[in-house]
């Protein structure tokens, strides 16, 4: 007979003692947090205020931008909290919930970096066909799709992970993971297996199709267009071949740690790589975009200087007979 049960909790075991470090830790991780929060926040509200920004190009960063703040709080208050306690142990109905919110914001990170790389194929391959093609409507059905199909795809998987039966209930990790839970399994997982696997499949190889089509045809018409045409689709492109490379890396750190033995690795750099695209990215992303689209640029410093005028006290004061 197999000794399974549904365990209330899970233990998260990837911690270890930091003693009296754990302060400059929770300091240092809270600092990140409120980085990004303001980055993107102030990244969302510039492109919300300002109609010469309601393009569909400048629609898609904002939905980029929502998710990277639902995927920052579906971890960072979490990880605040455990690095404080000195029990780390999680609550199975958390668990499966941070679950759900962090496989949802990888899933929309990349359909949402595909459908990117296509607004920026028809802006410059077809220019003159853009505004058409690419409608204020069409815009919003794509983030429609964005959005939606993840949520459902992850929805099924983490309702089949709660189903399993499980004859453990450590997870060698600092924060809940499907895979790591399907593990503890003791029954056959080949369901979960093949509907994860079909999700992952339908997300990345979908999405880096559009992906690798859209710049394919950006590189020919580089290549056989005049200096004008490269120098568009170096500076709109660039910062979103720099987003998306980054999280394909940190995707993939994730599950090369995450699928293999990595026990001869030090401790600290298992935990960096598997949390690297999940703090790395959300700062790295509007930092990039702030940085190299000028509208987006000379906005915010708009908005930063009509804040700072507005804070400033009068420079007159009444003298007191």
């Amino acid at each position: 007979m197999i000794n399974s049960t549904q365990f209330s909790y899970f233990t998260l075991s990837a911690y270890f003692d930091t003693g009296g470090f754990k302060y400059l830790y929770f300091v240092v991780i809270l600092s990140l947090y409120m980085l990004i929060i303001g980055s993107n926040l102030l990244l969302i509200v510039v492109i919300c205020m300002n109609r010469s920004l309601h393009e569909p190009m400048y629609l898609f960063l904002c939905s980029l931008f929502v998710n990277e703040l639902y995927g920052s709080t579906g971890l960072f208050p979490f990880l605040l909290l455990q690095i404080l306690s000195d029990n780390h142990t999680v609550s199975a109905p958390l668990c499966f919930l941070q679950i759900f919110c962090l496989y949802t914001y990888g899933n929309v990170q990349f359909y949402n970096l595909a459908i990117m790389s296509y607004d920026r194929y028809l802006a410059i391959c077809h220019p003159l066909h853009y505004n058409t093609r690419m409608a204020f409507n069409k815009a919003v059905r794509l983030i429609v799709v964005i959005w939606v199909p993840p949520f459902f795809g992850v929805l099924v998987t983490t309702c089949l992970s709660v189903s399993l039966q499980l004859c453990g209930n450590i997870i060698n990790k600092v924060y809940c993971n499907n895979y790591s839970i399907i593990k503890l399994a003791c029954l056959d997982t080949t369901v979960n297996n093949i509907f994860e696997l079909i999700v992952a499949s339908l997300t990345v190889f979908g999405s880096g199709s559009l992906i690798f089509y859209s710049y394919m045809r950006i590189l020919k018409v580089c290549f056989s267009g005049c200096k004008q045409t490269r120098q568009k689709a170096v500076s709109t492109c660039t910062p979103h071949l720099a987003s998306l490379l980054n999280f394909a890396f940190g995707v993939f750190f994730e599950i090369l740690q995450s699928r293999f033995d990595m026990k001869n690795v030090h401790n600290i750099v298992r935990i960096f790589l598997s949390l690297y695209w999940l703090t790395c990215q959300p700062l790295f992303s509007p930092v990039m975009y702030g940085l190299n689209m000028s509208k987006i640029r000379s906005m915010c410093k708009s908005l930063l200087l009509s804040s700072v005028r507005k804070c400033r006290p009068c420079g007159r004061f009444v003298q007191l007979e």
